[in-house]
């Protein structure tokens, strides 16, 4: 059996040939290019393809997948969005996605929050040019504020549990109420976090309902001064308006680990080449902006989930069977 591994990192390489020679795959084929149409013939014989998000695979790539006979995809992310289903269903490709522990990204939230509320960007930068004040740099304490979740999956839940042991009032508002949720937050409308809320927390997939949540109309229902965070999807703020919601000081602060468009910047070694996303580069020059490279993912035990399901995904279709991450 020959599968073809696409975007693979250096952290990823062994896990995948071990993990190969366990599965009974005869040939795997790594390389750090993405899945694309002028890479698309490395997959000739395979049996499936694995990706991670900055492949687009869009209805040419699904095409061509099917033109050298791969009948299998699983893409080494939570999030899909890069993924034309319906094309691949067509193409009779069977797709799975990877699933990983939410502690990681919730313990990450939970960091980013206290970063936010004791001003460590400033304070780090004044650190490194020996500049020991005070001045400006006065924090807040969680305990005396409430947080709203949007979003109680997995790791909107874990975030929600993470919380509640530093006594702070939490809300959440989600499409689903969850039980064991409720023993550590209300459940609320939006209207509500939005306006009772000093930080707010995003954890919600992105489709056609979340796509640019965050804009002028919902930030003018915050308080101000509110924080927010966003461990989930860049695509879920219109930069445009975050970026005036800083400006005019309705949002106090904002803490960023995925972007709008970061697709090959993020994830990239850039810093000898001119960054083009000008909102980017705009926006993190704000002392009360922290933006990370979308990395709250990434830990050991993650790494090792998301191969895992690359792989054994492929290996379950090949074979004809169910798997537990399949999406079609």
């Amino acid at each position: 059996m020959k599968i073809v591994a696409y975007e693979v990192r250096e952290d990823e390489a062994e896990i995948m040939k071990k993990l190969a020679g366990k599965l009974g795959i005869d040939e795997l084929v790594t390389t750090a290019e993405p899945l694309t149409l002028d890479t698309v013939h490395l997959a000739e014989g395979a049996a499936g393809v694995t990706t991670l998000g900055q492949s687009i695979i869009d209805e040419k790539v699904c095409q061509a997948l099917k033109n050298v006979g791969v009948k299998g995809y699983s893409t080494r992310t939570v999030g899909y969005n890069h993924v034309n289903l319906k094309a691949a269903a067509e193409a009779g490709i069977r797709v799975s996605n990877a699933t990983y522990s939410p502690h990681g990204v919730a313990e990450y939230t939970v960091m980013l929050i206290l970063m936010t509320l004791r001003n460590y960007k400033p304070a780090l930068y004044r650190i490194n040019v020996n500049d020991y004040s005070l001045n400006g740099l006065i924090g807040k304490e969680l305990h005396d504020m409430t947080v709203g979740i949007i979003g109680t999956g997995k790791i909107g839940a874990a975030v929600i549990q993470n919380l509640s042991g530093f006594g702070c009032k939490l809300l959440a508002h989600s499409r689903h109420e969850d039980e064991n949720v409720k023993k550590y937050a209300t459940y609320v409308d939006m209207d509500t976090v939005y306006s009772e809320c000093d930080i707010i927390s995003f954890h919600t997939p992105l489709n056609d309902a979340t796509y640019h949540m965050v804009n002028k109309r919902t930030i003018s229902k915050m308080k101000k001064g509110v924080i927010l965070i966003n461990c989930a999807r860049g695509e879920l703020m219109n930069i445009a308006d975050i970026t005036t919601g800083i400006e005019d000081e309705q949002i106090g602060a904002l803490a960023l680990d995925v972007f709008e468009n970061e697709n090959g910047i993020y994830h990239h070694d850039r810093k000898t080449d001119i960054i083009k996303n000008k909102d980017m580069a705009y926006l993190r020059q704000f002392p009360n902006v922290i933006m990370t490279q979308h990395m709250a993912f990434y830990t050991e035990q993650a790494v090792v989930s998301m191969v895992h399901c690359g792989l054994e995904s492929l290996v379950a279709f090949a074979e004809n069977k169910e798997y537990r991450c399949q999406l079609q």
